[in-house]
């Protein structure tokens, strides 16, 4: 999923995709919406960060109790 699809696309859309994903899918798709957080401003970055808000519910949905703790050893993993 390219990231002008993950702006432009209905929030609908999103959520009703991120549950069908893997947890790697899902996972990619945060960290492409962070790269894009970071250089956007305005209206972008806050349509930016309410996508990221979704997929941290989705990511706390699948992993009761640990926050991002998951996503954040996923990042680490994908360095090596």
């Amino acid at each position: 999923m390219t990231a002008s699809n993950l702006l432009n696309d209905p929030v609908a859309d999103l959520a009703s995709r991120l549950e069908a994903m893997t947890d790697d899918e899902v996972f990619t798709t945060m960290r492409t919406l962070e790269a894009v957080s970071e250089g956007a401003e305005g209206a972008v970055r806050d349509e930016t960060l309410a996508r990221i808000a979704i997929i941290e519910a989705e990511i706390e949905r699948r992993f009761p109790g640990q926050l991002l703790a998951p996503y954040r050893d996923w990042k680490k993993n994908q360095l090596l």
